[in-house]
C-alpha cells in the first residue's frame, strides 16, 4: 500500500493537489491526473488498478497509463515523499 511520509501533507486544489514536504518546505504540485493517481494509491489501489482506471477514463492506452503511474511513483519515491514499505 502506498503511503506518504508522516511529514508530508497533501491538499486537494482546484487544479489537482499540492504536496508539502515539511522537512524542507518544498511544495510539489500535481495536475488533476496526478492527483487522481495519488489519491487512488493512497486509498489502497494498486498501480495496476490505477492504470486500468486511467485507461478506462482518459484518452490513453493501458501501456502508457501503466508507464505514467510507475513514473509518478518513482518520482515521488526519489523525492522522499513516500513512506518505506514494511
Amino acid at each position: 500500500m502506498t503511503q506518504l511520509r508522516t511529514d508530508v501533507s497533501c491538499c486537494p486544489t482546484q487544479d489537482g493537489m499540492v504536496l508539502l514536504d515539511e522537512r524542507d518546505g518544498r511544495y510539489w504540485q500535481l495536475n488533476t491526473t496526478g492527483a487522481a493517481v495519488v489519491s487512488a494509491l493512497l486509498d489502497g489501489a494498486t498501480p495496476a488498478q490505477v492504470a486500468d482506471r486511467l485507461a478506462a477514463t482518459r484518452p490513453v492506452d493501458h501501456d502508457r497509463a501503466a508507464a505514467d503511474v510507475a513514473a509518478l511513483l518513482d518520482h515521488l519515491t526519489r523525492a522522499g515523499l513516500l513512506a518505506s514499505a514494511l
